[in-house]
């Protein structure tokens, strides 16, 4: 099983994960096609799926060209929002590409429909792989649109905290860096989150991926991971870890990022409304 990574959009991945021995292959949240078919050609391999993490334009928006263009393709997801639909999804439902095996993990909150992939093939040495969409980031977890801290808590500690700790984290946004500054003000201390965040920002100058990292990793610099430990709950002044997680994200919310100057451009497009179509989407 061999996981490529594909920067796309603003700050978004999409991923193609192939069966070497079939050269077949699945790609996860599949928003830019072009980008996505020319990497399924350089490869020289054969789409047969997409799994889609959640309904969110900047996941979903391609699904409906590739239909068009790879007739007979396959489309799973949770949520009927999600575009060209052709596989509905429940938790813990089973899936097969060749050798690949994919389990499907429901997470809601982010979206009411968010579904998360945790892939594996059976006697491989290879560590399994979770596709967490916006639920799970490095360093940090999604924003609770549609849902709550006790859905959160409960996808972050019972569905994906209870995976293998060597699994794979590939999630669906390149936000670590801001993440990790959170982490740095949540637990200054912290030895952990000060080696990730001089490596992340390392990576980052180079433009290049800070993902994947691993479940093991996450519990030592994610404060989302971390709802049970002292210095978080100093931080929020709360005990109970669902208290502690819904004031975590409420900080997280209103965390400043580092001021830039706005694109004149964009700040007329937006007074124009132009991106009404796009935001409404979401």
């Amino acid at each position: 099983m061999k996981v490529k990574v594909i920067s796309v959009l603003e700050d978004n991945y999409m991923y193609l994960v192939i069966e070497e021995s079939t050269r077949d292959a699945v790609a996860v949240d599949a928003a830019v096609p072009k980008r996505l078919l020319e990497i399924v050609r350089k490869e020289d391999v054969v789409l047969r799926a997409v799994l889609t993490t959640h309904h969110h334009w900047d996941h979903a928006r391609g699904n409906e060209e590739l239909a068009r263009l790879c007739p007979g393709l396959r489309v799973y997801g949770a949520d009927e929002r999600i575009g060209a639909l052709t596989h509905k999804v429940t938790h813990d439902q089973e899936l097969t590409f060749g050798a690949i095996r994919v389990r499907c993990l429901f997470t809601p909150c982010h979206t009411s429909g968010h579904m998360c992939y945790f892939m594996w093939e059976d006697g491989s040495p290879d560590a399994p792989a979770l596709f967490s969409g916006d639920t799970l980031f490095v360093g940090g977890c999604g924003k609770f649109f549609e849902g709550t801290a006790e859905q959160m808590y409960a996808n972050l500690t019972q569905i994906l905290g209870a995976l293998p700790k060597e699994t794979k984290v590939f999630c669906g946004h390149e936000c670590t860096v801001r993440n990790l500054k959170f982490a740095l003000k949540v637990e200054p201390e912290n030895e952990m989150v000060k080696k990730k965040l001089a490596w992340a920002k390392q990576r980052d100058d180079e433009d290049l991926p800070t993902v994947p990292s691993t479940l093991q990793e996450e519990f030592l610099y994610n404060p989302f991971l971390r709802v049970t430990e002292e210095p978080l709950q100093k931080f929020t002044g709360k005990t109970d870890p669902v208290e502690v997680l819904r004031t975590l994200r409420t900080e997280k919310d209103n965390f400043k990022k580092p001021k830039e100057r706005p694109n004149p451009q964009a700040m007329l497009a937006f007074d124009w409304g132009l991106f009404n179509p796009f935001l409404e989407k979401k």
